[in-house]
């Protein structure tokens, strides 16, 4: 090789290796940050560098369960972090919904509910606009009563289907799942007491546990995220109840997707900033924007044992005498023989109200049937409530929804308990042996919890579990 070519080859390595030291983040990056607050220039690029993202899960309080645990998440009750990341996929308890696996910063959205909650008495409605896959909904369904009403949405279509099983896992009856824009949720005048807006953002939070969304990074991005969030809050702003809470949060450092936010929804809205509690030994950033000094809670993993989050709270000023009425003329006239042969199913079965979707039965908590009339009126829902199952005759053809909800009647159904390699066949839809006398549908439990259904039969059992969430591949020994 001639020198020439030595020369470059060389010049190109040493440009490759600065490129490598600055862990390969995105023109510009770097120096956009220099002036955020809390923005750790060196420490930020080491921890990128040489450190894995923490495992974190948090448990299902519904659900109590074996799943193990170790150091706690100091913002969230039930978060906790593991000391080494396990197979998820094949830990039967994760299929249950004894836990969720939720990156530990996100989880400092139960801490801004707590603390906004602490006084309230009253029912609320709460409204994840942008929910998909779940984690922040599970989080908020957990942190809410039974008597509290929680619609998770999700715009995009095709990733209702895992938000729905996330919250089918969680197990309760109080929560809708809609698939709207969030333009449609303006006719819902005041109807949420609160709302999260966990914002689509340009995502430079997420270098760490995602490398590649390195290549999706620039400043013109971050500028589309701006006016895009501003478009989203805007639309959704009327659904707010006046003395109503809005949440907002993104995976993003950028301050034109934080702090210039809040200034803006204070300007524009006249919103009051609201100051959530933060240890200072937890490492989140407290900041305050330029212009209106609104509170926001910056998460930088050199600080925190978590990723890149933004987060703030804001109150909607003022006080509404009366709330506009959302009333329904009619309902659908329903069975009463069918819904006797279906309330055997459900703990305390007259607290619900039943309807029938096509041929499915549905039960949602009493307390959100007019609620649930509304948003009928109103939205494109996916899932409300617990989906029952189908009448046969007087049987019962049980729903998976039905399975995981923590309302099942379970004395009124068989109950089969299965040991590890069993649960793993089940979960991936093959046949299991079975030593057993038994007939008919079974809940297939491990360590007591449901899995979901099987039919048992004189020479066989028939596996019910959702061919569409089964697990594909094999285990590894």
């Amino acid at each position: 090789m001639c020198r020439c070519a030595n020369a470059y080859l060389s010049a190109v390595i040493v440009i490759f290796e600065n490129h490598m030291n600055e862990h390969i983040f995105p023109e510009n990056f770097l120096a956009s940050l220099s002036g955020e607050p809390g923005f750790a220039h060196q420490n930020f690029i080491n921890v990128h560098k040489n450190s894995e993202p923490p495992t974190s899960i948090r448990l299902n309080p519904f659900k109590k369960s074996s799943a193990r645990t170790s150091q706690q998440v100091p913002w969230c009750h039930e978060g906790y972090y593991l000391d080494t990341r396990p197979s998820f996929t094949f830990d039967p308890l994760f299929h249950a919904g004894c836990y969720y696996v939720q990156e530990a910063s996100s989880m400092f959205i139960d801490q801004i509910l707590k603390y906004i909650r602490q006084n309230d008495a009253e029912p609320i409605k709460v409204l994840d606009l942008c929910a998909a896959p779940g984690g922040k909904s599970t989080l908020i369904n957990s942190a809410i009563g039974s008597d509290d009403l929680l619609v998770a949405n999700e715009i995009i279509k095709t990733r209702v289907p895992v938000l729905c099983d996330n919250l089918n896992r969680w197990g309760t009856a109080n929560t809708i799942v809609s698939n709207n824009d969030p333009r449609d949720f303006s006719r819902l005048s005041g109807f949420f007491d609160i709302i999260l807006v966990d914002a689509p953002c340009s995502g430079s939070g997420m270098f760490r546990k995602d490398p590649a969304a390195m290549n999706e990074w620039s400043e013109a991005n971050v500028n589309l995220c701006h006016q895009r969030q501003e478009r989203i809050l805007a639309d959704v702003y009327p659904a707010l109840k006046e003395d109503g809470y809005l949440i907002y949060s993104t995976c993003s450092y950028s301050h034109q997707e934080n702090e210039d936010i809040l200034d803006w929804l204070c300007k524009e809205f006249d919103m009051e900033t609201v100051r959530i509690p933060a240890d200072k030994e937890w490492g989140i950033v407290e900041t305050a924007s330029p212009e209106r000094k609104a509170w926001g809670y910056r998460f930088y993993p050199d600080q925190v044992k978590g990723e890149g989050l933004f987060a703030a709270c804001l109150k909607k000023k003022g006080h509404a005498d009366e709330l506009p009425s959302f009333k329904t003329k009619g309902h659908q006239k329903l069975a009463l023989k069918e819904i006797d042969a279906i309330k055997n199913y459900l703990i305390e079965p007259d607290n619900y109200y039943y309807n029938k979707v096509n041929d499915d039965w549905l039960a949602i908590s009493r307390v959100h049937k007019e609620s649930l009339d509304t948003l009928q009126r109103h939205l494109y829902l996916k899932k409300s409530g617990v989906r029952i199952g189908k009448l046969m005759g007087n049987d019962l053809v049980p729903d998976h929804e039905l399975a995981l909800n923590i309302y099942i009647n379970k004395d009124a159904v068989l109950q089969t308990e299965l040991d590890y390699n069993q649960a793993i066949q089940y979960l991936r839809r093959e046949n299991i042996d079975l030593n057993t006398t038994d007939k008919g549908w079974s809940l297939m439990n491990f360590e007591g919890q449901p899995l979901g259904w099987a039919k048992l039969l004189p020479n066989r059992v028939n596996n019910y579990y959702p061919k569409e969430i089964r697990i594909l591949n094999a285990p590894t020994h």
